[in-house]
């Protein structure tokens, strides 16, 4: 047996174990599990590229855009998508992270940038808490009158 024929045997072996992986829905799972990290690749190379001095600092704006998509990505689709209702206003806070990486390690230090930064992930995090007491307002309502019902009832003065 020469290499030739041990290399087209290898290969044969490869297809038919790709084929048979394929039958058996192997792909189609991690794929419908693990799509997210196609976005999160490309963000991580960035910030890999952008380290390892290749790239400019500017390429940290959309790693670290597409580093934060991919995490909320993957959240809403191995917890379940009806979590956006309340993951929405982190895509704003990707931005926010981007422009902020590119704030700290770019080398110009413009205020605008941070300013920008800032501002868009204060407003995401005011927006995720107005969200929260939207969907779950009336519950803490209801927690917060129960108490201080409870308060009133078991406060009674004491006559002496």
């Amino acid at each position: 047996m020469n290499k030739q024929s041990a290399a087209v045997g290898v290969l044969v072996l490869a297809a038919g174990l790709v084929i048979l992986l394929g039958k058996l829905g192997v792909f189609a799972f991690i794929g419908n599990v693990f799509w997210p990290l196609f976005i999160l690749i490309p963000g991580v190379l960035l910030h890999v590229l952008y380290f390892g001095r290749m790239v400019p600092s500017v390429a940290l704006v959309p790693a670290g855009i597409l580093t934060v998509v991919s995490v909320i990505l993957l959240i809403g689709n191995w917890f379940g998508w009806n979590l956006m209702k309340y993951l929405w206003p982190f895509f704003l806070f990707a931005v926010a992270v981007g422009l902020y990486e590119y704030y700290i390690f770019g080398y110009s230090r413009s205020q605008m940038v941070w300013t920008a930064s800032v501002g868009l992930a204060a407003i995401s995090i005011i927006l995720f808490g107005m969200t929260l007491l939207w969907t779950w307002g009336v519950y803490l309502l209801a927690a917060v009158l129960i108490a201080f019902g409870a308060w009133l009832v078991l406060r009674r003065p004491r006559i002496w």
